[in-house]
C-alpha cells in the first residue's frame, strides 16, 4: 500500500470543511494512518515549500500556511498519490472540475484548500517533516476486504 501526505490548509480549517474533505477520502477507501491538527511554524513551512523559495508567491504562501491551524494526515491505499491528487482537482479552484475537492469548494487562485504529495518519493520526505516515528499507526481494517479485491492487494 502506498502512503501520501495530505494537508487540509488554513482555508479548509477556517471554513469548517475538514470533516467534509476527510469523508471524501474515507468514502473512496483510503485509510487514515496518521492525523493531527497543528500550527505550522515558519520554519516548517519554509522546509516544506523549499522548492518554491525565491518565487514571487513564496512569502504569501508561507504567510498563508502559518496563519491558522491545518489538519495533517497520512492516507494509505493503492496508488494513493495519483488518486488523491485526482480527487483534489486542478491547483486553482476556478480551473478545477466539479466533483473534485477544489472544484466543489474553491474559487480562489491563492487559497486552494488541500495539499497532496506529488510523487511517492515526495510523500516519504513530506511525511517525515510532519510526523515523527510512532505517530503513524498501521492497523487492520476489516472493511478493506470490501475496498480491495484479492488481486488489488
Amino acid at each position: 500500500m502506498e502512503r501520501t501526505l495530505i494537508l487540509l490548509k488554513p482555508d479548509a480549517v477556517q471554513r469548517g470543511l475538514v470533516g467534509t474533505i476527510i469523508q471524501r477520502f474515507e468514502a473512496r477507501g483510503f485509510k487514515i494512518v496518521a492525523a493531527k491538527l497543528m500550527q505550522i511554524t515558519p520554519e516548517l513551512a519554509a522546509e516544506h515549500y523549499a522548492a518554491h523559495k525565491g518565487k514571487g508567491f513564496y512569502d504569501a504562501l508561507v504567510g498563508f500556511m502559518t496563519a491558522s491551524p491545518i489538519m495533517a494526515m497520512v492516507l494509505e491505499g493503492n496508488d494513493a498519490v495519483r488518486v488523491t491528487r485526482a480527487m483534489m482537482g486542478a491547483t486553482f479552484g476556478p480551473n478545477a472540475e466539479s466533483g473534485t475537492i477544489r472544484g466543489d469548494f474553491g474559487l480562489s487562485k491563492q487559497y486552494n484548500l488541500v495539499h497532496g504529495s506529488d510523487s511517492p518519493e515526495t510523500a516519504q520526505r513530506e511525511i517525515a517533516l510532519f510526523f515523527k516515528r510512532g505517530e503513524i499507526l498501521p492497523y487492520d481494517r476489516p472493511a478493506d476486504a470490501w475496498v480491495y479485491a484479492d488481486e488489488d492487494r
